[in-house]
């Protein structure tokens, strides 16, 4: 389960800078945490969410992370957009004893997106090899 606030580094900016989060909302499946001092009109916020679907050996469960920022253009500031970033980890419960092959799934995610080739170090700038494809629409 996750804390109320998140405030000891769980969630970094592209500059590798600590950014604090105040949990808002919660239900059975759904989560919302808000920036500590966001702008009212320019909300910042972790969104996570589960959808189990199916029974027995065909149960899957579908949880979603992501980020939504409201912000001004840089074409029109006088215009407010919104961005949105996610993960999806669409998991076969129902089938697997373990966590093991959705883990490594998320490992190659986050590798891919994270790094540059034989490099070790985590990259938050947006620099790593699936994060520029996904940036600049690239293939």
């Amino acid at each position: 389960m996750l804390p109320t606030t998140l405030n000891t580094n769980e969630v970094k900016d592209a500059a590798g800078a600590e950014i604090e989060f105040q949990r808002r909302f919660t239900d059975q499946s759904s989560l919302e945490f808000a920036k500590v001092g966001e702008a009212p009109y320019a909300p910042h916020r972790l969104l996570i969410s589960h959808l189990e679907s199916g029974v027995g050996i065909k149960l899957r469960r579908r949880s979603r992370i992501g980020f939504r920022i409201v912000h001004a253009s840089d074409v029109d500031t006088a215009l407010l957009v919104q961005t949105n970033g996610y993960v999806v980890l669409d998991s076969p419960i129902g089938a697997i004893t373990t966590t093991a092959v959705p883990a490594k799934c998320l490992a190659n995610l986050w590798s891919f997106c994270a790094s540059l080739g034989a490099s070790t170090t985590i990259l938050y700038d947006g620099t790593g090899n699936g994060s520029v494809a996904l940036l600049q629409g690239s293939l």
